[in-house]
């Protein structure tokens, strides 16, 4: 007799069989409520500089507001055990439409990084995107990832020759996807950083990809051992101050022959633009409500982009995952799968590489029990006929 399938949901009953030997989690199994206790950990600085938002922060408040408004509704006397969350994403499969999101300059809330993190993606089985802004080379977070399914996430220097190496040195290593993320070409009015006079770029963290590379270095008057912190200042105008137009889209085909996904879509036209590009996804994301203050919330911008291209490009979509629910209610919409954000990144600073992993194994156990309770036993069973819709304004909601 064949042994039964193992499921992410197991992560619950592994959690209660320790409690009989009166072991407790190390932190939180709410991921809602890992912020909070990463404050305690991590330095003002670095903390603010993850945690915070742009402005007053109401983009990171619409972000949680638009998933509240959106209620799952259960369906009951359906046989939902076992569930099966493999997808497949760009041709890729997945064993669940999950991806830890880039996030860059780590080193600031654990000293292994990106590394840590790398190894805790290899060891959940889910791919994660390196960001530009990383702390460690493309090199040293590959080795780190092994067999595991890794992006990389693009910030788009305005030095040809440089993106070229950059884009040469991931395709080397084994990075599938290129992630170009539109909406950073300059930095948005961040208080939480400006009241802390905090930017890590100046302070040689984040950059080691750049300084790292043989052909910015060429750049140089001085080698970067020798005055680190002129080599990052000169790195500062090749990747921000101006943005990128939609022309210009055909470098990044001519230097990447793999998919290539737009990061930071909100309006509809824009993904329409995308597929006329040749683009092969879009993610939707308002970075976490970091670069425009009062913007809408990713999860209302999803269902437009998904009406306007969803059949013609894969949607990917980001900004305010904090849940198994949430990611339910983003894939109810119309996304592929889901990037996970800042709750990883303070799972690194709770406990490194087995804190990334206990916050990636709770998501997607939580994404499990999700679909079985709703009754759902397959990816694609999630659909718009699995919520509850808003109530439009001065109605009543629908079914």
């Amino acid at each position: 007799m064949a042994a039964p399938r193992r499921g992410f949901a197991d992560y619950q009953f592994e959690i209660y069989l320790k409690g009989l030997e009166d072991q407790v989690p190390p932190f939180t199994t709410d991921l809602s409520a890992l912020e909070d206790a990463a404050r305690e950990r991590i330095d003002p600085q670095p903390y603010g500089y993850v945690a915070g938002a742009a402005g007053t922060g109401a983009t990171a408040r619409a972000n949680r507001a638009a998933f509240d408004a959106h209620r799952i509704v259960p369906r009951m006397l359906r046989d939902a055990a076992p569930r099966d969350l493999r997808t497949t994403v760009l041709g890729s499969e997945l064993a669940a439409p999950v991806l830890l999101a880039p996030i860059g300059v780590q080193s600031a809330l654990h000293p292994e990084g990106e590394l840590a993190t790398a190894r805790a993606a290899e060891a959940t089985g889910i791919p994660m995107v390196l960001s530009t802004a990383s702390s460690h080379t493309i090199e040293e977070v590959a080795e780190a990832n092994g067999t595991g399914q890794r992006w990389f996430q693009l910030y788009w220097p305005h030095d040809e020759e440089v993106t070229a190496s950059i884009l040469a040195r991931a395709r080397a290593t084994g990075y599938t996807t290129l992630v170009v993320t539109l909406d950073t070409w300059q930095l948005a009015w961040r208080p939480h950083d400006l009241d802390q006079a905090y930017l890590p770029f100046l302070r040689g963290n984040g950059v080691a990809i750049p300084l790292s590379d043989p052909v910015f270095r060429s750049r140089l008057d001085r080698p970067v051992e020798e005055d680190p912190r002129a080599a990052a200042m000169q790195w500062l105008p090749i990747f921000s101050g101006k943005a990128h137009t939609w022309d210009e889209l055909g470098f990044l085909r001519e230097h990447w022959d793999g998919p290539i996904v737009l990061k930071g879509i909100l309006h509809p036209q824009d993904a329409r633009r995308a597929v006329t590009a040749g683009m092969d996804g879009v993610v939707v994301s308002n970075h976490g409500g970091r670069q425009v203050d009062g913007a809408v919330a990713a999860l209302d911008a999803l269902v437009d982009v998904v009406a306007e291209a969803g059949g013609e490009t894969e949607v990917l979509f980001d900004s305010g995952i904090r849940s198994g629910a949430d990611a339910f209610k983003a894939l109810a919409l119309g996304a592929r799968a889901v990037l996970l954000g800042r709750p990883y990144v303070y799972g690194l600073a709770l406990g490194g590489a087995d804190g990334v992993r206990h916050v990636v194994r709770s998501l997607l156990a939580d994404l499990d029990l999700t679909m079985g309770l709703v009754g759902c036993t397959r990816v694609a069973q999630i659909g718009p006929d699995t919520l509850h819709r808003p109530a439009p304004a001065g109605g009543e909601a629908r079914r």
